[in-house]
């Protein structure tokens, strides 16, 4: 077995490169390590141009969730609509108020939020849509805020996966009310933990300072505004360490650098399995002329959840992790206690029984990809089951 051959391909690795440690180095040696320091104050103003609106750093995206459903006082007998696939987090934020969330069916293509299902789900008690934007590929938006402008409703874009990528020309975070995204590590751009609050509606910026910062006016008295802080409302510490803010500010410099690394690779297995695609083996992922992703996930719809356990295997026996996603909320022990969803979801149960992710992330290589490539095609050459 070549060296090639016997090269362990994780899933997941976060893309780290020089900068991080120059500015760790150099926010451990300023002292001035909790949050809204001078790095902080750097990833605010890179941030804010790339949005063109506020923006607020949290420790992370589920906290830019949390921070969001408190902003649009979701409360005990509201209502929620959301995809069912999606992370815990998407429904967690609105739990915690004691508002209900509503599961609806994803599209086919996309694996985005189904957006004629949403007028399914609406009730008197509706309050806000949760669109997610999966792997990185934009909802489809404007019918998503026409809605809820006709029917009186906020829209809080899970972007969690979206950072560089845009529906329209419009940054993914940036086009309802508020938007959450990640920089976990198993995110494009990193700081290990890290989220950021998008903030659209003018109206909630004010507040959204005061809720991040235990619901005082803390910011205020920082910025020299008032002689001493006090207890205004609601809230919690939702704001980063300026540690956290040192190694982010290094991804955000080298971003578009990574995003394009990523989609050459997303564009590379996209070729290499176009043959087996086009023979119904399997699906890839859709990406609409409107959406601009920025590579996050490479996946595959498997024809049967036999053939996805076969390649799962296969791969797993020569080095390489391949992963399954999301359990459907609606399926969940918590999703049927705190939530309902409306009618069945199909397609929602098809990817969960069929999807197979493949390794993406700025430390592989083409090679890495034509080997992953190699046995996925190597594998439909064996009947289901088959073992090599």
């Amino acid at each position: 077995m070549s060296e090639a051959q016997r090269k362990i391909i994780p899933f997941s690795m976060p893309d780290i490169r020089h900068r991080e440690r120059v500015y760790l180095e150099e926010c451990l040696n300023s002292g001035a390590i909790s949050g809204d320091g001078p790095f902080s104050e750097r990833c605010h103003k890179l941030l804010t141009n790339h949005f063109g609106v506020p923006v607020l750093l949290t420790h992370s995206g589920t906290a830019a969730l949390e921070m969001g459903a408190l902003l649009l006082d979701v409360g005990p007998g509201d209502e929620v609509i959301m995809p069912s696939y999606t992370f815990v987090s998407t429904a967690n934020a609105f739990v915690l108020r004691g508002a209900t969330p509503v599961f609806i069916d994803i599209r086919p293509d996309t694996l985005n939020l189904d957006e004629t299902q949403l007028e399914h789900a609406l009730t008197p008690r509706t309050r806000v849509v949760v669109p997610v934007h999966y792997g990185g590929v934009g909802c489809q938006m404007d019918v998503i805020t026409g809605f809820a402008q006709k029917n009186g409703l906020k829209v809080l874009e899970d972007a969690a996966q979206g950072y560089l990528a845009a529906w329209d020309g419009q940054p993914l975070g940036g086009i309802g009310a508020l938007g959450a995204i990640s920089f976990h590590a198993t995110k494009n751009v990193v700081s290990g933990e890290g989220g950021l609050l998008v903030i659209n509606d003018p109206k909630l910026e004010a507040r959204a300072r005061i809720i991040r910062e235990k619901g005082t006016n803390r910011t205020d008295f920082s910025r020299g505004k008032v002689d001493k802080y006090e207890w205004l409302d609601i809230g919690s510490s939702y704001l980063p360490s300026d540690l956290i803010a040192a190694a982010l500010l290094g991804q955000l410099e080298e971003a578009a650098a990574i995003t394009d690394y990523r989609k050459a690779l997303w564009r590379q297995y996209h070729a290499r399995l176009a043959d087996l695609a086009g023979q119904g083996r399997f699906r890839r992922p859709t990406i609409p002329q409107r959406a601009e992703s920025n590579g996050h996930i490479y996946y595959l719809l498997l024809e049967s959840p036999a053939r996805r356990k076969q390649i799962q295997s296969l791969l797993q026996e020569a080095g390489i992790a391949a992963h399954t996603h999301y359990v459907p909320l609606h399926t969940s022990f918590a999703g049927r206690k705190f939530g309902r969803s409306v009618g069945d979801l199909p397609v929602t149960e098809r990817v969960f029984d069929t999807m197979l992710r493949l390794p993406l992330h700025g430390r592989l290589t083409a090679e890495d990809v034509d080997r992953v490539c190699d046995l996925v095609i190597a594998a439909h050459a064996k009947p289901t089951g088959a073992q090599s």
